[in-house]
């Protein structure tokens, strides 16, 4: 039964932390397409991993980490007024290459598959 409240919880702050960015003033935040992949609580609710990936390089996703590093406070407090929680976790920002590493997969199984339609051909 915790890890079902664990996972709603997990799932209800990715949704608040996404509606929180939009009012972020913080240029690197604001300026950013930032998109909340996942988030992770500690089974004490303490501590929460949040996952985020930007469109971008290197570059703005490690402006986008101190943006958000430094809006951590704002985040949280925001976070506090939208969650009825006892404690409100504190908050660590970790950038998430899931999706890049989905597109480097799709350009690899295209270039495959493009090596089988020629040998069918031949």
């Amino acid at each position: 039964m915790a890890n079902y409240r664990r996972g709603r919880i997990n799932e209800r702050i990715r949704e608040e932390l996404c509606t929180i960015l939009t009012r972020v003033k913080d240029p690197r935040v604001s300026g950013a397409f930032i998109s909340i992949t996942m988030a992770d609580c500690t089974p004490d609710l303490k501590y929460a991993k949040i996952y985020f990936s930007v469109i971008g390089g290197e570059k703005e996703q490690r402006e986008a980490k101190a943006g958000l590093d430094s809006a951590a406070g704002f985040i949280r407090g925001q976070l506090a007024h939208a969650l009825d929680l006892r404690q409100t976790p504190e908050l660590k920002f970790i950038p998430d290459d899931s999706i890049k590493n989905g597109a480097h997969i799709n350009e690899l199984l295209k270039q495959v598959d493009a090596g089988a339609d020629e040998d069918d051909y031949e």
